[in-house]
């Protein structure tokens, strides 16, 4: 039950990803509704907090939003304090009336603040679309040094990385470098504020561009080249690293990086699912047993815990892309629903029309901060409708540009099925389209906050307690293969229109 008195059902995860993720672990018995547990997500525009019972339904939500800031170009930052106000206010409301068994966290990936030795922040958070270190990164990634970076820690040379912003702040604010203690991230901001300790999962480590991958430890040639000292970074941990509030009564479990946690809150941490999200922006997520190190580096890889990784990637221009066709081109007040049935009108391919999404450079798999968009063939012919559903099969393509580093192997994708979560899955045309452009089966399971869902499984496994949960598909879609040569054609064009056109 959400603060307005509505049900919700969440039941995310297979059982047999249940079993082995709580594998040892004997079920407690539990009276109907007597406890509960609570997962906190820290994402990028709001905090949300999500009390479960122990099979996976949603007994009540909540969330507090805040800004991001832009106050200069290419600079994208938010304040500490007013994040750690609305966990703060996220955790007052959630709790009303529950005394849950422990609060589980997850956490939007790649902040960085500096702070002093009182632990107070002498910058604000850098974010993840942060781009101030373009330059620095473009020439670092360039080199054989930033080369063997990357085969060490499987993280991009790229302006979203902490490691970058660290370099920048050497270059750029030396006072400021000089004076920091310690360079931590948001959720470590705010864990030191309710425990007072300074510590990081190996999640939210693995995708700071700062930990070697393979040895699951802050990399000394990337601080001898920072110039700072493990000292300065955070104890890494688990995920499942437990605390008690300095000031309340709560039970603290540190949990993981968003995207990690979703996978595991959808099932897709299990062999033979790859997990595909649309929210804002987008990405590609596929379970792995060891580190996955592409050699053009072009994807990520993240750990989770034990011999479980992810390697992924992931791109600027998700559902912000709809958002800006919506509001600054079309610029009707018509409903997303709205225009999905219009794009819904035009068949597969959008009669030749092409739209490469970079309106905000781009991630994975080209790591150009500076990419623009192109809209290629518009003819007399195309109307509104086409725009629309160009957009959609644009932001699709830019996904299965992943997909295909992940999955080289076109025989392998057919032995994959994509679990779908984000905004994007309340729309049946585009999850159709989903399925028809990457030619595989497309699940959407009932899971309404898989990270959340994810902290909290991080909790059983941290306080032993088994799980009641078993996966519950909503809706499954099947690829058409009418559509399939229709679409392979339009995704030849796509990805060489970028290098075609990036040096003009």
């Amino acid at each position: 039950m959400d603060c307005n008195g509505n049900y919700h059902w969440s039941n995310g995860i297979d059982w047999r990803t249940i079993t082995e993720f709580t594998s040892g672990i004997t079920p407690i018995k539990l009276k109907k509704m007597e406890q509960f547990y609570i997962g906190i997500d820290i994402g990028t525009t709001a905090t949300k907090a999500v009390c479960f019972d122990r099979t996976g339904k949603v007994i009540r939500e909540c969330s507090q939003s805040y800004s991001m800031y832009h106050p200069k170009a290419d600079w994208s930052i938010q304040k500490p304090d007013e994040i750690v106000a609305a966990v703060l206010g996220c955790i007052q409301e959630i709790t009303k009336g529950v005394q849950p068994q422990f609060i589980s966290f997850s956490s939007a990936m790649q902040s960085i603040i500096a702070i002093d030795s009182n632990g107070k922040p002498l910058t604000d958070a850098i974010i993840w679309a942060d781009n101030r270190a373009h330059s620095l990164a473009e020439a670092l990634k360039k080199s054989e040094q930033g080369k063997n970076f990357y085969q060490k820690t499987g993280i991009p040379i790229h302006t979203f990385s902490p490691m970058t912003k660290i370099a920048w702040l050497k270059e750029h604010d030396a006072i400021t470098f000089l004076k920091a203690h310690k360079f931590i991230s948001i959720k470590e901001y705010i864990w030191h504020h309710l425990t007072g300790e300074y510590v990081i999962d190996s999640s939210m480590a693995s995708g700071t561009g700062l930990m070697n991958i393979h040895t699951l430890q802050w990399e000394s040639d990337i601080l001898d080249y920072l110039e700072i000292a493990a000292s300065q970074l955070s104890k890494i941990v688990s995920s499942t690293h437990q605390s008690k509030g300095q000031s309340d009564e709560f039970h603290y479990v540190l949990g993981g990086g968003d995207g990690v946690l979703a996978n595991l809150g959808t099932g897709a941490m299990e062999a033979g699912r790859m997990a595909l999200s649309i929210g804002t922006s987008g990405a590609v997520r596929l379970p792995a047993d060891k580190p996955f190190i592409d050699p053009e580096m072009r994807t990520q890889c993240y750990h989770l815990m034990d011999n479980r990784y992810l390697k992924l990637g992931a791109v600027n221009n998700g559902a912000i892309v709809l958002q800006w066709l919506k509001e600054s081109i079309l610029k009707t007040d018509e409903s997303f629903e709205e225009l999905f049935k219009q794009a819904e009108t035009i068949s597969a391919g959008s009669e030749g029309l092409l739209f490469v999404p970079y309106l905000l450079g781009e991630r994975a798999p080209i790591w150009d901060a500076s990419a623009q968009g192109t809209l290629l063939g518009i003819r007399i012919i195309h109307t509104k409708a086409h725009l629309i559903r160009a957009t959609l099969e644009g932001i699709l393509f830019g996904l299965l540009s992943i997909t295909e580093i992940l999955l080289p192997h076109p025989e392998e994708r057919h032995k994959i099925t994509i679990m779908a979560s984000g905004g994007f899955g309340k729309s049946e045309l585009w999850l159709q389209m989903v399925a028809d452009i990457f030619q595989m089966k497309v699940i959407v399971a009932e899971t309404i906050e898989a990270s959340a869902w994810g902290a909290v499984l991080i909790g059983f496994k941290a306080t032993a307690i088994a799980v009641l949960s078993e996966n519950k598909v909503e809706k499954t879609f099947l690829p058409n293969k009418d559509s399939k040569e229709i679409y392979e054609q339009g995704f030849k064009k796509f990805k060489k229109i970028y290098s075609l056109l990036k040096d003009i």
